[in-house]
């Protein structure tokens, strides 16, 4: 084993890889931007080492070579899948835990690896040429770039006459995102599921699954939910794709963690190849929770549990797979749930700021990873992703009501996160029926939670706070009694709120919902509202009421905070819906625009959001300059209407 590894990564991946490093008594070296300089990654790490860039080759394997490392765990994305990183390593004398820099290059193509699945047998799309003439086509069809992911470069086409904008848009796509206008043209599969094979190999020829992982529940290609095992398969097509898989690993000489996945089409139960993820997986905890192995000896697992990090540590150091398939074997299910900093039910739109308070779940079998704190500024510089939270059971329905409770016990509070949006997404029914197919969520409409009940905590919380501190103003009683009742507590949030709390101050009413007070301490309360128990986290300072209920962030401002918003709620003022950097500025101040014409563009997190004319006018304002960063509701340009 090695003394010492460098993790060239940052937040919970890094945490994850050095919480092993540490089981193992490995020497961890962590590496940090200026921004990162305090992050819990560099504060757990047994040393660090400062980059200008996550993603600078040259700086990274330097600060290996500087702190002594034998071995760099890439964790995902930055330089996990760059084979000239891999490369780099390699002529370093540094073990990338990871596959050598050629089976990356390889893989990390999907024309490529689709090269590599017909000669390992395994099942691939059928395909066209792009060059084709597309009405032979059986239509739909997708049109992909052959470098790179995440849903770049991509588009459906479902008429022939769609086939050349298709090809453009995607190549031009393509070019920017990869540096790679490759495309392939492949089967659209209608109603598909995402199903994924977890595969670890050694340098001793020794190769094995560990099951699969679903990973449906997907937005633009980006997974929300994974889950292990696949909930819709039998043991025939679970036979068929970890075989699959297992091949195309030998076939390539693959070494290491890697994941294969498949396109399982619903209406045939055909399973077909996509691609090949030559990392660790984020949604690896879930293959963690649900595969166990009777072997607990030397390089193993522990108490017959798997540790995927380990296993990849011990593979690159050279040492033989501790694992074999005939003990690994299926316990129970398991779901991982993404928490993002993004406004889900506003268009997903990132969002940043500092997270003044962070409550992440302690329920039983619940395993979270984060790297979030209180009071730590969340940055658009880099992934939006926060956490983890991943739940296990002995049946999926046992798994799904713990992370709905994992869930609800969730709270970010400072900055807008999917939290509530996902619990949303766990309690529907169609999750729940296991009826959601990869396209499902780009066209539901998931429910935004109503704010009613976290009004009522919002303003019981005020109440509360005024009467038992004494605050002075409107929310703190009188003392005046009418017909033998205590005076109403009046609450100004987005409405007016009538408290009535009885003499004991536990029970009372809030706008004539009855409410009894359970517990209140460190920011949690709990209620029992007309006879249903609700638990939410609350703060309350003189400009707002801040609650999250099951996931949900609700902000319930003062009226005196909401009249200061004036300027930006004109109609011809456009205010950044997130924060991000000015990607381009179209008009300057005088210009006359019509209605609709786009004014600038504003990216943040490979998102970007066009800012159109509301109305036909003139420009009076340009907030700011294109490359410049700007904060959530800065406005950006201001527009005055023609007097027609």
């Amino acid at each position: 084993m090695f003394d010492t590894v460098l993790v060239a990564n940052r937040g919970e991946i890094a945490l994850r890889v050095i919480r092993t490093c540490d089981r193992l008594g490995v020497r961890s070296v962590a590496i940090h931007t200026d921004l990162d300089a305090t992050a819990p990654h560099v504060r757990a790490a047994t040393e660090a080492v400062r980059v200008g860039s996550y993603l600078d080759v040259d700086e990274v394997v330097a600060a290996a070579q500087s702190s002594g490392a034998q071995a760099v765990h890439p964790g995902y994305g930055f330089l996990s899948e760059r084979a000239a990183f891999a490369q780099a390593l390699e002529d370093a004398g540094i073990a990338l835990v990871g596959p050598t820099a050629a089976v990356m290059e390889q893989m990390g193509r999907k024309d490529h690896a689709r090269e590599v699945a017909v000669a390992a047998g395994v099942p691939v799309v059928p395909s066209y040429a792009v060059t084709d003439d597309p009405a032979t086509f059986a239509l739909p069809v997708l049109v992909k770039a052959a470098a790179g992911g995440g849903g770049k470069g991509m588009r459906v086409v479902r008429t022939v006459g769609e086939y050349a904008d298709a090809v453009a848009a995607a190549r031009r796509e393509a070019q920017s995102s990869f540096g790679d206008d490759t495309l392939l043209v492949e089967k659209y599969v209608e109603r598909g599921r995402h199903v994924e094979v977890q595969v670890l190999a050694d340098h001793h020829g020794h190769v094995v699954h560990l099951f699969e992982r679903d990973c449906s529940t997907q937005r633009r290609h980006q997974k929300v939910l994974e889950e292990a095992p696949a909930p819709t398969i039998d043991e025939a097509v679970r036979e068929r794709i970890t075989s699959a898989a297992v091949d195309l690993a030998r076939e390539v000489g693959y070494r290491n963690a890697g994941t294969v996945e498949f396109l399982l089409d619903v209406d045939t139960d055909e399973a077909y190849f996509l691609e090949m993820n030559t990392r660790l997986q984020v949604e690896h905890p879930v293959t963690e929770a649900v595969v166990s192995t009777g072997s607990t000896g030397e390089g193993g697992s522990t108490g017959g549990s798997i540790d995927l990090v380990e296993h990849m540590l011990r593979v690159a150091a050279g040492e033989e797979l501790a694992l074999r398939q005939e003990d690994l074997q299926l316990r129970g299910h398991a779901i991982e749930a993404r928490v993002y900093a993004e406004d889900s039910f506003h268009g997903f739109l990132p969002q940043a700021g500092r997270a003044t308070l962070v409550r992440w779940p302690t329920t039983p079998r619940t395993r979270v990873d984060h790297a979030l704190e209180s009071g730590q500024q969340v940055s658009t510089s880099y992934d939006p992703m926060l956490g983890k939270v991943v739940a296990h059971g002995p049946t999926r329905e046992a798994a799904r009501q713990a992370l709905l409770a994992a869930l609800d016990d969730t709270a970010i509070l400072g900055l807008t996160t999917n939290a509530g949006f996902l619990r949303a997404l766990v309690a529907s029914g169609e999750f729940r029926d296991t009826t959601i197919d990869t396209a499902w969520l780009d066209t539901a409409v998931v429910p935004e939670p109503e704010p009613d009940v976290a009004r009522v905590f919002a303003a019981w919380t005020d109440a509360m706070l005024a009467a038992d501190h004494g605050r002075p103003g409107p929310f703190r009683a009188d003392g005046f009694r009418l017909a033998g009742e205590r005076a109403p507590f009046l609450v100004h949030l987005d409405r007016t709120v009538r408290v009535h709390r009885d003499a004991d101050g536990l029970g009372g009413t809030v706008d004539g919902v009855t409410v009894r007070q359970l517990l209140a301490e460190r920011h949690v309360v709990r209620l029992d509202l007309d006879g249903r128990r609700h638990q939410a986290v609350v703060h309350a300072d003189r400009h707002a009421v801040e609650v999250v209920h099951q996931g949900q962030r609700f902000v319930f401002e003062r009226p005196d905070v909401a009249l200061q918003h004036g300027p930006a709620a004109g109609a011809g003022t456009l205010t950044a819906p997130m924060p991000g950097t000015v990607l381009a500025v179209d008009v300057a101040e005088g210009d006359r625009v019509a209605e609709g014409a786009r004014l600038g563009v504003l990216e943040a997190m490979k998102m970007e959001v066009a800012l159109t004319a509301p109305f036909a006018g003139t420009v009076t304002t340009v907030g700011a300059p294109v490359g410049g960063r700007v904060a959530l509701g800065e406005v950006l340009f201001e527009v005055e209407a023609d007097d027609d």
